[in-house]
């Protein structure tokens, strides 16, 4: 059995999709304030696989108390889903805890063992969500942090945010459009996931990002040419900082991230260039 928290989102659903279509029985978790870790423990007892999703979106505007509210629902959370895994007697196998590229310095090329971290709120956070995580593998337990990049897909998530403004002659770059972005097509993602699940060589952090980063202005200039638009509205920098805030270095940070471990144990990617993602997307 495998148990999903964050079900709900773009990932999680389209994971209880794929694993149910291969005859997987998947359960839902949801940790609130009040949840009690001897029910999830209940939960757990059953379960091989605990994969965390969970987490408060990360583009938006970054108040304090929204900035609160992304460090809680994921710290909070992965806490809770480790005390409750502590006092199963029969513990889940594998724990597979979400992260994010966020965590490394930018302007500098990044594998799965880098520990040059970016000295910000969003790698701060990303650290400590990390290191509750770890707190598994003091049980014995095979624990994973999959960094997502920029992850793409028909059904939302960042694309559905690119692209409308594309389709109607007014997509541009994005700041500089020097910043590299380390993105994964949805499907790939999810093959990752169901990859490492069967190969018990990869722990620790593992990037789940294309080994093909490539910079804003490339996939602007790609958008443009694959949906035949112009591409000249650029979108400055200092009008993502009104609108987003602190919460803008998601969008305007350099990450050039490299997925190594999968590679080195013999993932492929299906989508390893942006304009085959792209194209995949448009059809579906």
């Amino acid at each position: 059995m495998i148990a999903i928290c964050g079900m709900s989102g773009l990932v999680g659903s389209k994971l209880e999709k794929m694993f149910s279509s291969h005859g997987e029985e998947v359960v839902a978790l949801r940790v609130r304030d009040n949840t009690d870790v001897q029910e999830l423990a209940n939960t757990l007892e059953k379960c091989d696989t605990l994969i965390n999703l969970s987490g408060t979106s990360i583009l938006a505007r970054w108040s304090e108390p929204y900035k609160k509210s992304l460090y809680d629902s994921r710290i909070n959370t992965t806490k809770k889903l480790v005390d409750a895994m502590s006092t199963c007697r029969d513990k889940p196998k594998l724990f597979i805890s979400t992260s994010a590229v966020g965590i490394y310095a930018s302007n500098k090329p990044q594998n799965d063992d880098s520990t040059e971290y970016e000295n910000d709120f969003l790698s701060t956070l990303c650290q400590d969500w990390e290191a509750e995580a770890n707190r598994a593998k003091e049980l014995g337990i095979r624990c994973l942090q999959t960094r997502f990049g920029v992850v793409y897909a028909s059904e939302g998530g960042a694309m559905s945010k690119m692209l409308p403004p594309f389709k109607l002659g007014l997509g541009g770059k994005v700041g500089s459009g020097e910043q590299i972005v380390s993105w994964i097509h949805i499907d790939d993602l999810l093959r990752a996931i169901e990859f490492i699940i069967k190969t018990p060589a990869i722990e620790g952090s593992v990037n789940f990002t294309s080994p093909s980063p490539s910079s804003n202005l490339e996939q602007t200039k790609i958008i443009g040419k694959v949906l035949n638009r112009p591409t000249f509205f650029a979108v400055p920098s200092f009008v993502l900082k009104l609108i987003f805030g602190e919460g803008s270095s998601v969008i305007l940070d350099s990450k050039e991230v490299y997925p190594s471990k999968l590679l080195e144990n013999g993932f492929v990617f299906n989508y390893e260039k942006f304009e085959d993602a792209l194209e995949d997307i448009l059809v579906l």
